[in-house]
């Protein structure tokens, strides 16, 4: 599925086999998660990227063929990320921050990704799946559960957590955060009953409006949401000392607020990409925690129809595009 020109419905082609070289593999796609980043590239809101190109960066294949350097077998199977490559030579990269490598290359945006029956990968950043969990409940990891991940970190100790905006990322990083002990309030937009309700199973203690406060401070609060109206709110829900993070590639502007929302060291921080080790220390913490993950799967072909579910708010959970299945809603799975 084929994104030709920004804002245009993806185009289904047939192509030739692709052949990996050098470090390449050519993997055999199970299942590849949707995102809210691929609006985002569809949109042309990035800033960034190649056309034509096959969006997709949460998949889930078995490697059919390798280049002659590759670090994979074939029949392996792994997750490929947004990174896709990273240069591994500037001062960020040398520093343990490929995720903000200037050269980066990132999956679905600058080169094809995995809404397709078979995708090229680059072995040395894909990433090893942890033990019990299906294609289509693994796929949603690799970008909603990785970000998530690397924002709950960046939170640092937060006994009490906020989560602004309840979808793919945050139904799965509530449920770590309550593996590590954490008391987790979940906030949507006003009125969503749905989502709130949604929130409450997953795991969060309480579930409200996302312009009101929360029963009592928070220590830190992230933002899934790609709407810049909540930061100010955020932080004024947080305690002196707490953090907002921001955990979207792209969100609307942030409006004008009093410094003393900002005030007695409170912190605004944002999350871009991930790297390599984020990869290895959240599936580690994935096979622990046994994350329980909502996935509606679609076919391949109906990689449009799933964009404007994920557009208009009508998926709970993670839409998943699978070859070669009719739609159904997986439901909430315990690998």
């Amino acid at each position: 599925m084929v994104l030709r020109a920004r804002g245009a419905p993806l185009v289904l082609e047939e192509r030739p086999v692709p052949e990996p070289h050098a470090h390449q593999v050519l993997l055999r796609v199970a299942a590849c998660a949707v995102c809210r980043t691929d609006l985002h590239v569809v949109d042309g809101e990035l800033g960034r990227g190649v056309l034509p190109v096959v969006l997709g960066h949460q998949v889930v294949g078995n490697v059919a063929a390798a280049g002659p350097a590759a670090v994979l077998r074939v029949g392996d199977r792994v997750g490929v990320p947004w990174l896709a490559w990273a240069c591994g030579e500037c001062e960020l990269c040398r520093a343990g921050r490929e995720n903000l490598c200037a050269n980066a290359r990132f999956t679905g945006c600058d080169v094809d990704g995995g809404f397709a029956e078979l995708a090229l990968a680059d072995s040395r950043f894909c990433i090893r799946l942890p033990d019990g969990y299906g294609d289509a409940e693994a796929a949603p990891l690799l970008c909603g559960g990785l970000i998530g991940y690397r924002a709950l970190r960046m939170a640092g100790d937060a006994p009490r957590l906020g989560l602004y905006g309840f979808g793919s990322a945050a139904h799965m990083i509530v449920q770590v955060a309550r593996h590590r002990g954490s008391v987790v309030y979940a906030f949507t937009r006003a009125g969503d009953g749905a989502a709130q309700k949604f929130a409450l199973r997953m795991g969060a203690s309480w579930a409200g409006d996302s312009t009101g406060p929360p029963p009592e401070p928070l220590d830190a609060a992230i933002i899934f949401a790609p709407a810049g109206e909540l930061v100010p709110l955020a932080l004024g829900a947080v305690r002196p000392g707490g953090t907002v993070v921001c955990a979207g590639i792209h969100m609307s502007d942030i409006p004008s607020f009093p410094y003393s929302l900002l005030w007695e060291e409170r912190s605004i921080r944002s999350v871009a990409n991930l790297t390599r080790e984020d990869g290895v220390d959240f599936m580690r913490v994935a096979g622990e925690a046994r994350i329980e993950v909502e996935t509606e799967v679609l076919p391949l072909a109906e990689a449009d129809r799933a964009l404007d579910l994920l557009r208009t708010g009508r998926v709970r959970g993670t839409a998943v595009l699978v070859p070669g299945v009719r739609s159904r809603r997986a439901g909430t799975t315990s690998p």
